[in-house]
């Protein structure tokens, strides 16, 4: 009997669950993420690496409701095939931007999290990536958009003056908005 009633009282809390689960509506995308939007289409990119340079195509696209951008890279990067995928949202409890990134050359995801500068033309982003000796290190980078049609990528380490490497980024034609 006791058995029958914590059946009964699992069902009615699973009803009122499903109930109240199903009256709340889901985030809508907000301001915020008019700026990332803007992002959405095919990029050339040319990253600097050192003395290195190498190409590679990126991709955008709004996902999740409109609530995320999704993004695709892939290239090369010393002579080996480099891809890599973000997630990139704002965070409406936090105030912030965020992102996660994720690529075939570390098994560590990069997460980080920042704000636009009062003119709204770059966007920096604090977090932790995996340094040279495989442990996790500070990190830091900036997103200027000079115009629609590109952005100039920097990435730093710890507190460098000077960026880890670059990434210029230039929509193709047939994007262009």
């Amino acid at each position: 009997m006791k058995s029958v009633r914590l059946l009964a009282g699992l069902c009615v809390a699973s009803l009122v669950l499903a109930a109240t689960t199903r009256a709340q509506e889901p985030p809508k995308p907000g301001p915020e993420l008019a700026k990332l939007k803007d992002l959405v289409g095919t990029w050339d990119a040319t990253m600097k690496f050192g003395d290195m340079e190498s190409k590679a195509t990126a991709t955008y696209r709004m996902g999740v409701g409109g609530l995320w951008l999704l993004s695709n890279f892939n290239g090369d990067f010393g002579g080996m095939k480099f891809s890599g995928h973000g997630v990139d949202g704002y965070d409406t409890t936090k105030k912030k931007y965020v992102s996660v990134w994720v690529d075939n050359m570390t098994t560590t995801p990069m997460l980080m999290e920042g704000g636009y500068d009062p003119a709204g033309k770059v966007l920096t982003m604090t977090g932790e990536m995996p340094g040279p000796d495989g442990k996790l290190a500070k990190s830091r980078s900036t997103s200027e958009m000079p115009d629609k049609d590109t952005i100039l990528f920097k990435m730093y380490t710890a507190d460098a003056k000077d960026p880890m490497f670059t990434i210029t980024y230039k929509r193709k034609p047939q994007e262009k908005k």
